[in-house]
């Protein structure tokens, strides 16, 4: 990807990076929380640890039939795949961009501003995997769980991407996709997020770490917005084109609903008619996706001046092309 561009451009946002680059050593929860990340509270048994809304089959006749253990085993498992997902989209999408975009892969990011709010987005990124793997091993130390399904680390968002990337036969194509995934997910997050966070029938830390993470995802979100804009600049008719073309995908990748992953869960807890209940499930009205509020990418659209070139609906969240 070309990358070559004049000492004089343009900072990316400055006023924008430099605010958020100078709030971030109070505002950063690995500042600033450690200690309730660390040592939590009381677990309470009792307590669901999974918002029994978020489940698309939980109203499902032969989900209520079930044994109060066999549905607990689920919405344990629902939390702790949950936690696996957010972990995926860091570790395998925005960590490797934040290093793209640290070591210059993409164009127009030549500010000090640009470079250390990249730098500190990454190292929330690894904070956050670390505070969701230990939520998620306090979870399994209470529920005394020795055992639990061992693929559904792969979530719908990532497989999406990798299905695009191997179809990739240019490295600038699969970085661009990665940047994609990535600006989609870090603007859009919190709207994933604010599913757990304000949940207040579940483990109160479970909602804390949903909190604690979107209070840093409210920053990364402006930062790769302005990223965004700038590198979108300085991209050639066909980088250009691969984004608008490819936008609608990235948006439908990270809100959906991840089906294979729900099947796997109901058939590891034992429910002899899982695949009905999950067909049953997707077919009802908006079933396919879990988070419906784009309007943020929505704005950078219209930023970028592409609305006219991107075949998604955001009113309805459909797919035009």
């Amino acid at each position: 990807m070309t990358s070559a561009i004049e000492e004089d451009t343009p900072s990316v946002g400055p006023s924008t990076l430099r605010r958020l680059v100078a709030a971030w050593p109070k505002r950063a929860t690995i500042r600033t929380d450690l200690a309730n990340v660390t040592n939590p509270g009381a677990y309470d048994a009792e307590l669901l640890d999974y918002p029994a809304s978020l489940l698309p089959f939980g109203e499902h006749p032969s989900y209520l039939a079930a044994e109060p253990e066999q549905r607990r085993l689920v919405n344990t498992l629902a939390w702790l795949s949950w936690n696996e997902r957010v972990i995926a989209a860091e570790e395998h999408v925005a960590n490797p961009t934040f290093t793209m975009l640290a070591h210059g892969v993409f164009p127009g990011l030549t500010s000090f501003e640009a470079k250390e709010a990249v730098q500190q987005s990454h190292v929330d990124e690894v904070w956050h995997t670390y505070m969701h793997m230990l939520a998620m091993q306090r979870t399994r130390e209470a529920r005394g769980l020795a055992r639990e399904p061992d693929t559904y680390d792969h979530p719908v968002t990532n497989r999406r991407l990798y299905a695009l990337e191997a179809q990739a036969s240019e490295k600038w194509e699969r970085d661009l996709l990665y940047l994609l995934w990535t600006a989609v997910g870090e603007i859009s997050i919190n709207k994933f997020l604010d599913l757990v966070a304000g949940d207040d029938a579940i483990q109160p830390m479970h909602a804390l770490i949903a909190r604690l993470h979107a209070r840093d995802e409210a920053a990364h979100g402006p930062v790769l917005y302005e990223l965004m804009k700038e590198v979108f600049v300085h991209l050639n008719k066909e980088q250009r084109a691969l984004i608008t073309r490819t936008l609608p995908e990235a948006i439908l990748a990270f809100g959906a609903e991840d089906y294979a992953l729900w099947l796997e869960i109901l058939t590891f807890a034992g429910f002899g008619d899982a695949r009905q209940i999950v067909e049953d499930s997707r077919v009802l009205p908006g079933a396919d996706l879990l988070v419906t509020d784009f309007a943020p990418i929505k704005r950078l659209v219209e930023d970028l001046e592409i609305a006219d070139q991107v075949a998604f609906d955001f009113a309805t969240n459909q797919a035009t092309g």
